[in-house]
């Protein structure tokens, strides 16, 4: 870890200026296939945002950077296009430089995208080379035998040869909102599927996405900082409202095409596309109200598909990473629930045993395959899973483990409670060779953490007082709830770099409680299938977390005077609390907090509400602007929100506040101007955090 460049720094702006203490740290690992080289992109420390290719010797355990990208920009700002921007916006990416890369199979070709340009790295003697490409290219990828690169620009799909040669469009618009080799917005936001394109094993041609946003209504995002600014137009699929039309096509290099024939009535949404040397491609494609997915193996010439598996829900069938795909052999592997538990499938068959929870699949092999998975939800393993069933675990000591193995090399990657970084180690044939460095800012803390478990159902919470606090020798301290507490993402950890902010937070003082509720992963299908229809579920768990914590630490903290605050979904718990439940929590901090369900995406607020047309009722308990009761005292409440925020956009806040001053209820707004739903810039991030915490010290008279 490099130190704070001052002491009088604070934790805020430490945070805000490491990218919450990411800078400097591994990312994007790929092993070559002879197990010789470990590649991954890093900053050269904890605060510079330029990432860089990097190169790892498993041999002799030394690095060497194969691609500097400061040199590459010469000093120079990077400029990025609103695609770029959108792209990372989605993938919710602040740094700068090499942020990703794409590889050849053998590894001697590496390409990237920097400041529009595509450049490609020969890894063998490093450097890079600017390619001459047309216009401002995203998301460029090497085919898998070294020779082509694709590349996104201007909604059109082009190809050039890695030396620079032949620059050319194989898809091109054909209408105004349509575009070919990139993400549609739900499938980058949602899906967790950022690619747009895929190129054959033999590099011969490409499965290309077209999609077209013309059903899709027109929202304005403006920046009201700026009145002589136009408002940008962005196509926004909103609960019950049209989605962009979808479709796949098989595209030579020399421009012809085949379209890829499915049910798009039935399944609109592409979900999954997987094309290996084992086989045709795969591709998995699943209905609108998410209970019905369907497995299809493409025919290339004829673009026919036919059914392989097809996989079902009552409630929403998951899509889940890594899969569907064919192992070696032409095995097919999903991952599916089964006796409550998310199972590996081979040829749809369950192998993997009950209680361990899948969570992605990392790699097959010719034996089997290697998942991360949980049995205890607040950590993550590695496991190896034959095909025949055999499990073995491949981690040991609590933490957030993840790696790869390929050619006789295995990259682990620990995160745990005595560091706020990832030890990534290095084994070649089972002997370690060394870490690949990390270089993060040290935040100037490491955080003191409890765990427990809250409630009949066993709601995993972690508990974080003040630092050197003595228990039972002091006033009680405030409560500070601090959740996402929704659907599909978690907190509770055995990571210290999760707590780092919350210890930070304590240390104001405060007692800090962060609770995962039902809809929450790793605990298996009945869990995450509560929320169905009534979001009020997660805010109970939040009850039942505050009432074992109270419960179990006594005079340590007082019940009295509680406080919430959280970020999106924990925004809108947060705002739900006070509102709710007025009795129980005394103040809140709402971010960017998603208010009325019918003004967020199809493929999020449809999978967990249903469609608003069917259920009209259901969005109407689930909405913050509905039911205001204007007898009841509303406790303090800030809403914070980015002005500029295309995910969660702002209108949520103002319609909330309109709904509560309507009402008679007094509370703050606080506008961030030129925010989107990430607040990255340092000065802000830290006053926000600032703002956020004296409010409630204000509040809860601490």
């Amino acid at each position: 870890m490099t130190s704070p460049a001052s002491e009088s720094v604070s934790f805020p702006r430490l945070s805000a200026r490491s990218l919450r203490f990411t800078l400097g740290v591994p990312r994007n690992l790929t092993v070559s296939p002879d197990g010789s080289r470990v590649f991954f992109v890093r900053t050269p420390d904890g605060q510079t945002r330029t990432g860089s290719l990097w190169a790892y010797d498993a041999e002799s355990g030394e690095e060497s950077c194969l691609v500097d990208a400061a040199a590459l920009l010469g000093g120079g700002d990077e400029q990025l296009s609103p695609e770029e921007r959108a792209r990372r916006e989605r993938s919710r990416e602040s740094a700068a430089g090499i942020v990703a890369y794409a590889m050849d199979d053998a590894c001697e070709i590496a390409t990237f995208a920097l400041s529009g340009k595509v450049w490609v790295c020969r890894t063998r003697s490093a450097g890079a080379t600017a390619l001459p490409t047309a216009g401002s290219a995203v998301d460029p990828r090497v085919d898998p035998t070294g020779r082509r690169v694709a590349y996104a620009t201007d909604g059109a799909l082009r190809v050039i040869g890695v030396d620079g040669t032949l620059d050319y469009p194989i898809a091109e618009p054909d209408g105004d909102h349509v575009v070919w080799g990139l993400a549609e917005f739900v499938a980058a936001e949602e899906m967790d599927r950022h690619r747009g394109y895929w190129w054959a094993p033999d590099g011969q041609s490409l499965l290309v996405e077209r999609y077209d946003e013309s059903p899709v209504a027109t929202w304005y995002v403006a920046d009201p900082a700026d009145p002589a600014k136009a408002p940008v137009e962005h196509r926004y699929p909103a609960a019950g409202t049209a989605d962009a039309l979808v479709s796949l096509w098989h595209v030579r290099l020399d421009g012809t095409r085949t379209e890829v024939v499915w049910d798009r009535e039935r399944f609109p949404y592409l979900t999954r596309v997987s094309w290996t040397v084992h086989g045709d491609p795969l591709i998995q494609v699943m209905s609108r109200d998410q209970k019905d997915a369907a497995v299809l193996v493409v025919e290339l010439e004829s673009g026919e598909t036919t059914l392989v598996r097809g996989q079902s829900d009552d409630v929403w069938f998951d899509v889940m990473p890594g899969v569907p795909a064919y192992a070696p052999g032409g095995r097919l592997v999903t991952l599916e629930d089964h006796h409550d538990t998310k199972t590996l499938f081979v040829d749809g068959e369950p192998v993997s045993p009950a209680g361990v929870q899948i969570r992605s699949v990392v790699s097959l092999g010719a034996e089997g395959a290697i998942v991360t998975a949980s049995e205890d939800p607040t950590q993550i393993h590695l496991y190896a899973v034959g095909y025949d069933g055999d499990t073995v675990a491949l981690s040991e000591g609590p933490g957030v483990w993840s790696g790869i193995e390929r050619g006789g090399t295995a990259v682990r990657v620990r995160a745990g409670m005595e560091s706020p970084f990832p030890t990534i180690t290095v084994m070649r044939r089972g002997q370690t060779v060394g870490n690949v460095a990390t270089h993060g800012l040290h935040p100037g803390l490491h955080p003191e953490v409890r765990f427990l478990e809250a409630g009949e159902e066993g709601i995993r919470t972690a508990v974080v007082f003040p630092r050197g606090h003595e228990h039972g020798n002091v006033a009680g301290l405030p409560i500070l709830m601090n959740p996402y507490g929704g659907p599909h993402a978690q907190r509770v950890l055995h990571s210290a770099k999760a707590y780092l902010e919350a210890q930070w937070i304590a240390d104001q003082g405060f007692c800090v409680v962060i609770a995962d509720g039902r809809g929450t992963p790793g605990r298996g299908r009945a869990w995450d299938r509560a929320i169905r229809d009534d979001f009020g579920v997660t805010l109970e768990d939040q009850v039942t977390a505050l009432e074992a914590v109270a419960d179990k630490y006594g005079k340590d903290v007082d019940p009295s005077r509680v406080g919430i605050m959280g970020w999106s979904y924990g925004g809108y718990l947060s705002a739900m609390a006070v509102m709710r439940r007025p009795d129980v929590f005394h103040a809140a901090v709402a971010g960017a907090p998603v208010t009325e369900m019918r003004l967020y995406d199809t493929f999020y607020t449809e999978r967990y509400l249903g469609h608003p047309d069917e259920q009209p009722e259901v969005y109407d308990a689930n909405s913050l602007l509905v039911g205001i009761d204007p007898d009841v005292e509303l406790p303090p409440l800030m809403i914070v929100h980015g002005m500029v925020d295309d995910n969660v956009v702002v209108a949520h806040s103002l319609q909330l506040s309109s709904a509560l001053l309507a009402a008679g209820k007094p509370h703050s707004v606080l506008p961030l101007t030129g925010v989107t739903h990430m607040t990255p810039q340092e000065v802000v991030a830290e006053n926000l955090a600032k703002l956020q915490v004296d409010f409630l010290r204000r509040a809860l008279r601490a």
